[in-house]
């Protein structure tokens, strides 16, 4: 990501998707990251979007930042399509699961910073086999961007329902569509938090995290949405990865809306809700149980209501925006189409009881990574 296109007319929006590899025939995760690391940089050297997480399992990739969501589309197909590449050449397969759901002992990469986290955190660490999705946004600056994040902060567990794609862990099914986010949420850092009022502010806090001792550095800031560290944006990372590649650029898509709002609303003077962190961590543990399938809590009335009703708050949250970045028709279609066939969760769930067989379920689950 760069700095590129902020203060534009339009946001520019990045992506980071976390893989898991697989095992073409017995669907098991494979530590086979360095492999393909060494692939990928082989084919295009310095050139690669690809990056290595904390377990030898998974694979990161990272769009550059784009204006136009086809754009991102592409980016999105483009990458999944060389990851699956490589991952072949090195003997695996490569699945957009947010958590394995067959049986695996997580193996931590190389290097210090991962070794250092794995021994300050303990099977905290070692469980750690998740793979989420960032979007980042542009903001003009960090005062813009941290209004941002006060004002984000309820509608945030929406975007996680959607993403939801999870259900599985070690085997078995969790009664969770994001599990991931259950597991995730072990960080000492990790969640929502509370109102921030100023860029001041938040740095203090950063800063007063990492001073304990108990984080490395601000890279451990695990926030469900954040000031980048390293770019102009604002980081937003409570969602699992998306099985469909679709329901990635809606998620794109939502979230450079609600940023965009949200600085609307600050410029205007509109005053933040001020959900209490409580409250935010009870909204995200519906979404993580239920996904799409029963009630969201409202991010305004703080009530249950059907997901369906929660997700026509967040467009009508959001519809401004969208109609001014020419998104509006796309998103909704896209919203349609997940209501209509589910989340990944429910894919998941659907082909297991069809099939009978977690490793069935991977395999299908490969074969749409792709798109």
């Amino acid at each position: 990501m760069t700095p590129e296109g902020v203060g534009a007319a339009v946001r520019t929006v990045g992506v980071e998707e976390e893989l898991l590899l697989v095992d073409p025939e017995s669907g098991e995760a494979r530590a086979l990251s360095s492999a393909v690391l060494a692939l990928a940089e082989k084919h295009a050297p310095g050139e690669s979007a690809f990056e290595p997480e904390l377990h030898r399992q998974q694979l990161e990739f990272a769009t550059h930042p784009c204006r136009e969501m086809d754009d991102i589309a592409d980016a999105v197909h483009r990458w999944r399509a060389e990851a699956i590449r490589h991952a072949a050449d090195a003997g695996a397969s490569v699945a957009a699961l947010a958590t394995s759901p067959l049986p695996v002992s997580p193996r931590i990469g190389a290097g210090e910073r991962y070794r250092w986290l794995a021994e300050r955190f303990g099977l905290t660490a070692q469980e750690q086999l998740t793979c989420g999705c960032h979007v980042h946004v542009s903001v003009a600056s960090d005062e813009e961007g941290v209004a941002v994040l006060d004002r984000v902060r309820c509608w945030l567990p929406v975007l996680l329902a959607l993403s939801a794609n999870s259900p599985f862990w070690q085997g078995q099914d969790t009664q969770y569509a994001s599990y991931r986010s259950r597991v995730w949420g072990r960080w000492p850092s990790a969640g929502p938090v509370e109102l921030h009022g100023s860029a001041g502010r938040y740095h203090q806090q950063v800063a007063a995290l990492v001073s304990t001792g108990v984080l490395k550095d601000e890279g451990m800031v695990y926030f469900d949405a954040r000031l980048s560290h390293s770019y102009p944006t604002v980081e937003i990372r409570i969602a699992d990865v998306c099985l469909d590649p679709a329901d990635t650029v809606l998620l794109a898509t939502l979230a450079r809306a609600l940023v965009e709002t949200a600085a609307r609303e600050w410029r205007a003077g509109v005053e933040p809700l001020g959900t209490p962190v409580a409250l935010l961590r009870v909204a995200s543990w519906q979404a993580a149980r239920s996904g799409l399938e029963d009630r969201l809590i409202h991010p305004r009335t703080l009530r249950p209501e059907p997901a369906a009703a929660v997700l026509r708050a967040l467009l009508a949250q959001v519809r401004d925006a969208l109609e001014d970045s020419g998104d509006l028709k796309a998103t909704e279609k896209a919203l349609a189409a997940v209501e209509r066939r589910g989340t990944g969760a429910r894919i998941q769930r659907r082909i297991l009881e069809r099939t009978g067989s977690l490793r069935d379920t991977v395999a299908e689950c490969v074969r749409m990574t792709g798109g």
